[in-house]
């Protein structure tokens, strides 16, 4: 392991540490009968919002400001007061993002293109419904490190780490497309980040982008959505229809995962990862050769002549995932990303990853899911998918828990 992984895997450590041990007390006082949580006082309250919101004691001068925000019943202001830390962003946010960008799912990654646009988009309380679609990437401020944003390397943001730049004021945003060289038309938010399109849409069938999608901002994976009712006619050739000689596998098993996927994974055909180049490849008009893979398994299976999608979760039994209005197909991965990231389910699902940050748990009874549920309403209609209105509101929510 190198130095600069060395550091991030500390840097990390420490943050989650922090965390365990935080957690581990308020559970041992809880034992003991020294703390009742519901009744703790608006100091403890400001200490334990401000370390589970950045990972870190509050300063004196902090923890009054918060501890008197408290005590007037303005939780939201304490809770933007300790986000103003630049941990939250250096550290909070960056563990936040890091298990998105890789198939691991792992903490343990340098900071890439893809967290950093995370991070500025919570900052800049740009509206997190965009993230899947918005021509938006964020840089270091132009000179602050000595590589500069690439298409080809990660090298300018793990400058960034290594030198221990404050991301919460150099961060700025620029456009993807100005960065990447493909059309802005093409551009779908983080789906489209070099980190992403690296851990994603590298070699295999384009599959892993749509399902990894899903399941990190949509809080489910294929087996939650399989549905073997869905017409089959979209499954492409790949897929033998009887696998191991038994046709009545492909029936109850593996038509329930591609008949949905199969029509929406359909957006990233023009799409590959450069493995020699390093770099997005995006070839319009052209499906990318890897859409033909074991074309010999079903012949008369589908075969991809284009970018078009076809969302079949809109009706039957995944129509709990409360897609909004609209034709529910179209073109490309930006459209796609429009579709999936004004769901219901996008926005629960935030919600919940921010709970799990903030709360140090799930929802696991009946009050925090109510307020899972209130967030999340409050997320689309009123904060306008801003971020950090959902972690203000969460630990506001916490403080006494």
């Amino acid at each position: 392991m190198n130095n600069k992984m060395w550091a991030n895997c500390r840097i990390a450590k420490q943050h989650a540490g922090i965390r365990f041990l935080w957690h581990a007390l308020t559970v041992v006082l809880l034992a003991a009968g020294l703390v009742q949580t519901a009744d703790a006082g608006y100091r403890e309250q400001a200490q334990r919002m401000h370390e589970r919101l950045a990972g870190v004691p509050p300063s004196a001068t902090v923890l009054q400001q918060m501890q008197d925000l408290l005590a007037t019943g303005n939780g939201r202001s304490a809770a933007l007061i300790a986000m103003d830390d630049t941990n939250f962003y250096n550290v909070t946010l960056k563990n936040f993002a890091a298990p998105w960008t890789n198939r691991d799912r792992s903490v343990f990654v340098p900071l890439n293109d893809y967290i950093a646009t995370v991070i500025g988009m919570i900052r800049d309380d740009v509206a997190f419904n965009t993230l899947l679609s918005a021509d938006i990437t964020y840089v270091g401020t132009p000179g602050i490190v000595s590589a500069e944003p690439s298409a080809s390397n990660n090298t300018h943001y793990e400058q960034l780490e290594a030198d221990n730049i404050n991301l919460r004021d150099e961060l700025t945003r620029v456009q993807q497309s100005s960065i990447s060289g493909i059309p802005a038309t093409a551009v779908a938010g983080i789906m489209t980040s070099r980190a992403a399109s690296e851990a994603f849409f590298i070699a295999g069938t384009n599959r892993a982008m749509f399902r990894f999608t899903l399941l990190n901002h949509m809080c489910n994976d294929m087996e939650q959505m399989h549905d073997a009712k869905l017409p089959p006619d979209r499954i492409r050739q790949d897929v033998s229809r009887s696998p191991g000689g038994d046709s009545r596998l492909f029936l109850n098993n593996c038509i329930g995962c591609h008949s949905g996927m199969d029509p929406l994974a359909g957006a990233f055909a023009y799409y590959n990862f450069n493995e020699s180049s390093g770099t997005l490849e995006y070839t319009p008009g052209a499906v990318q050769p890897k859409y033909f893979n074991n074309a010999l398994n079903f012949p008369q299976g589908f075969s991809t002549v284009d970018d078009s999608w076809e969302n079949r979760w809109r009706t039957g039994q995944n129509a709990y995932l409360g897609f909004a209005a609209g034709a529910g197909a179209g073109n490309g991965a930006r459209s796609l990303g429009v579709e999936l990231a004004n769901s219901e389910a996008f926005a629960s699902c935030q919600v919940r990853k921010v709970f799990q940050t903030v709360c140090l748990r799930d929802p696991e009874n009946p009050g925090d899911r109510q307020q899972v549920a209130q967030i999340t309403g409050d997320f689309r209609s009123v904060f306008g998918y801003r971020m950090k209105e959902v972690f203000a509101a969460t630990a506001d929510y916490c403080k006494g828990l």
